[in-house]
């Protein structure tokens, strides 16, 4: 339902109380007459030094998903994007899909999810198959990331985790430390970067790094926030953000 500052679409978004980069990345980005309303997923700032500290902020955030789905739906927006990268990579009782239809049944609206969002946006570079990711992640999260990609027939070439020492801290990864990432998993047969983590300041940096290689830098900020405005017909050319939200 629109309102009088988001006359063309009023866009929920849910992302964990700890995530500071979501609201004002997806803000910089937002079209005349588009308006962003977010909720937050209360899970504590807990360590994640170890495989086992990062199951258990999982297993803690996906108790919390539902609420927030049903807070933001009170202020009826017409889409809902879970910016929540890990939740909708991680395998469980649910893949991204089922996770999709789940949260979609009870919101009644689209909802947009990271993995999807990611693989919809390479598609549209057209026979993209060797990749690189960027993670914020321990082994056990970029473990996850891996499969899920390679299980759309995607190569993983190179994947780096900064290994961000609690979800909070994520976004306290510098320019520099993401800049001298991209150059990190960059070689001659990479045909596209993919940066995930939500809480990752990646999508001015995927832009500039667009520039430098020649090739796709993708931030999952950028994906969802662009599928967000597909999905809805909303066709704005948005600039800053790099190639996806300027040519696609």
């Amino acid at each position: 339902m629109p309102d009088s500052l988001g006359p063309r679409l009023k866009i929920g978004v849910i992302t964990p109380a700890t995530n500071t980069i979501v609201q004002p990345e997806f803000d910089a980005m937002r079209p005349p007459g588009i308006s962003n309303q977010l909720t937050r997923v209360l899970i504590p700032d807990t360590p994640v030094g170890t495989e086992e500290e990062f199951a258990q902020m999982m297993s803690t955030v996906r108790t919390s998903v539902e609420t927030a789905i049903d807070a933001v739906m009170a202020c009826a927006p017409a889409t809902v994007i879970m910016a929540m990268t890990a939740e909708t990579f991680w395998e469980g009782t649910l893949d991204a899909a089922g996770l999709q239809s789940h949260l979609e049944s009870r919101a009644h609206v689209k909802v947009i999810l990271g993995a999807q969002a990611c693989q919809a946006a390479i598609q549209r570079y057209g026979g993209i198959r060797r990749i690189s990711v960027i993670t914020p992640y321990m082994p056990a999260g970029d473990a996850q990331i891996r499969r899920s990609l390679t299980d759309t027939g995607l190569e993983v070439v190179n994947l780096l985790g900064l290994k961000s020492n609690s979800p909070l801290l994520m976004a306290h990864e510098s320019p520099e430390r993401l800049r001298r990432a991209v150059r990190e998993v960059d070689d001659p047969s990479v045909e596209l970067i993919l940066q995930v983590g939500t809480n990752l300041a990646f999508a001015r940096v995927a832009a500039e790094a667009e520039r430098w290689l020649g090739k796709p830098v993708l931030a999952v900020n950028t994906c969802t926030y662009w599928q967000a405005l597909r999905a809805n017909g909303i066709e704005d050319k948005v600039e800053g953000f790099g190639s996806l939200l300027m040519e696609h």
